[in-house]
This record gives structure tokens, sequence and C-alpha cells, in this order.
């Protein structure tokens, strides 16, 4: 954790998420419990997430810039998939000009899972891999409706 980012607890309908946050910027949000204060209500991370589990779409808010331009280039594909749907490792690699394999690696390194909707990433047969662990990923597809056909 960087010394001017703080870490918070944000209580999801799914379970417990850790955000690390430096004022209205989000550096780092995992799936996991942490012994943190609560994450104000009213702070933009917060906002988004509740209407994420709403089911509603709130514009983005202020993120970590991306530390390469591969990864700046991921994230707008990430945010091109629309709520409820999946595209495969194969289909982002290709928009990518890249390989599955290195999506896949990118996609596990990818420290704002939910605000970029890795979730959404599945292989062609099959769920993927997910770095918050495959029963979030399940978790987030099933909220969702895009959890059927990807088993």
């Amino acid at each position: 954790m960087d010394s001017k980012t703080h870490l918070f607890r944000y209580e999801s309908p799914l379970g417990p998420i850790a955000l690390e946050l430096a004022g209205d910027v989000c550096y780092r949000l995992q799936l996991e419990d942490v012994d943190a204060p609560e994450c104000p209500p009213d702070h933009p991370v917060a906002l988004w997430l509740r209407a994420y589990f709403l089911g509603k779409n709130l514009a983005l808010p202020e993120i970590a810039p991306a530390k390469t331009e591969f990864q700046a280039r991921l994230r707008k594909e990430l945010l091109a998939i629309p709520f409820g749907e999946v595209h495969t490792y194969g289909d982002l690699a290709k928009a990518l000009d890249s390989a599955p394999r290195a999506v896949g690696q990118a996609l596990g390194a990818n420290p704002l899972p939910v605000l970029f909707p890795c979730h959404r990433v599945v292989a062609s047969h099959g769920l993927g891999g997910f770095s918050c662990g495959i029963e979030w990923k399940k978790r987030l597809l099933e909220l969702e409706g895009a959890l059927e056909g990807t088993n």
C-alpha cells in the first residue's frame, strides 16, 4: 500500500471488498475482507459499487492511471463489455492484437476488478481463471445474469 493511500472496507451484497484509496482516487480493489474502517457511503467508489450491485450504470469513479499502454488498452476493452455479457480471452486478444495467454496474465494483474470487469472474460470452454477466486467470478457473473452457458 502506498504511503498516501488508506485502506477501507466496503460491504457488498456478495461479500466484503477492500479498497485502497487516496482521496477520491481508487488504487486497488480486492474482493476480500480487511480489518479497516468502513468506506464512507458518499465516497465516489462506494456510490459506484452500490449502483453496480443494483444493476445500474454510473460513470467510472476516479481511478489510478494504467501503468502501461497495454493495460490502458485492456481497460478500454473491458469497459466495452456490457453488463451481463461475456467475451473470451481470444476475443480480447484479437481486439488487442495479442495472445490469449498474455491477456489472461494481464487480467490476473488487474488491480481494479469489478471497476474494470475482468470477471466478464471467460475461456472458450468454461469460466477460466480470476485473480480473486473462481467463486467470486461465479457470484459476479450470476449477479449480472451471465453465468449460464459459461460452465
